[in-house]
């Protein structure tokens, strides 16, 4: 028998979900309104002067180089953070969820690096990989391997790459976690009975009974590599070196916040919204299909 909440009138309903809606409207809605206009508008680096150009910003990020250079990194970006915290997430959850001793303090230990800030999480990696005062950098230039994240474009992206994976493996492990110990142990062992090895298990079975968990977390962490990186990449990079890892959520900030281009800046992040929602209704469109619930 469930239990439902009886609201003695209808006022009382509308005033519990008012500080909700106002937080959406103030921070979410009104900016997105405010970037949509200011996406038609230009105006000098000093706003003394607006003008109305239609969809002109738009035409000119799209016709520039950098910003598909930027287009470009981010979806190189997006991918490899996507798929490398997943599946890492994936495998320690996996081994988490097995009866081994001192499984509490592992399942702890992993859950830790979630509640460590961008800035933070970039200072630890820049203390292990810079070439001059990183523990792991420098052991690699003694060792005759040519690291430098400073001035080679390939090693920043990794970098950035690997710092900002490993802070989401946490938020992936937790549901992945959650998700394998809620898979009726029946089901193994009828599979197991009928003679499917580990392997099979997994992935006959193991790997479907996830596949919610699974959808959800891809969506989560694509909408993660695409605007919350910026704390990594801001910390370790700047961007650089020579725009190398200047993702799109970047270049809304150097040409909003730094070249004062406010209308650019705009039409980028409209384009940035766009590109999400987009990949998002695909996702729903093509990989909700194989989920099972």
């Amino acid at each position: 028998m469930t239990r439902r909440a009886i609201f003695p009138g209808r006022l009382l309903p509308y005033l519990l979900v008012a500080p909700q809606l106002a937080v959406v409207l103030v921070f979410f809605y009104w900016p997105a309104v405010q970037a949509v206009l200011q996406s038609t508008l230009r105006q000098d680096p000093f706003g003394l002067r607006t003008e109305f150009v239609w969809f002109d910003n738009f035409r000119r990020i799209l016709a520039d180089p950098f910003y598909l250079g930027a287009l470009r990194t981010t979806f190189v970006f997006s991918t490899a953070v996507v798929l490398l915290a997943m599946s890492a997430g994936l495998l320690l959850a996996a081994t988490a969820d097995r009866q081994i001793r001192g499984a509490t303090v592992y399942k702890t230990l992993l859950i830790w690096p979630y509640a460590v800030a961008p800035a933070v999480a970039a200072a630890l990696w820049l203390f292990i990989f810079h070439p001059s005062i990183g523990l792991l950098g420098r052991a690699l230039v003694r060792a005759g391997i040519p690291w430098d994240y400073t001035l080679k474009g390939t090693h920043a992206l990794l970098l950035v790459i690997l710092a900002s994976a490993w802070r989401q493996v946490s938020y992936n492990f937790i549901f992945f976690l959650a998700g394998l110990q809620s898979i009726p142990p029946s089901l193994l062992e009828a599979a197991a009975v009928d003679g499917a090895g580990g392997r099979q298990r997994f992935w006959k079975v193991t790997f479907p009974m996830l596949s919610p968990t699974t959808f959800f977390l891809l969506i989560v962490n694509v909408i993660y590599a695409f605007f919350d990186t910026f704390g990594v990449i801001h910390s370790l990079t700047r961007g650089g070196p020579g725009k190398a890892t200047e993702t799109l959520i970047y270049k809304v900030y150097t040409d909003g916040v730094i070249n004062l281009d406010l209308g650019g800046s705009s039409a980028q992040s409209v384009v940035l919204l766009l590109v999400v929602i987009t990949l998002t209704a695909l996702q729903f469109k093509y990989i909700e299909r194989r989920v099972y619930y």
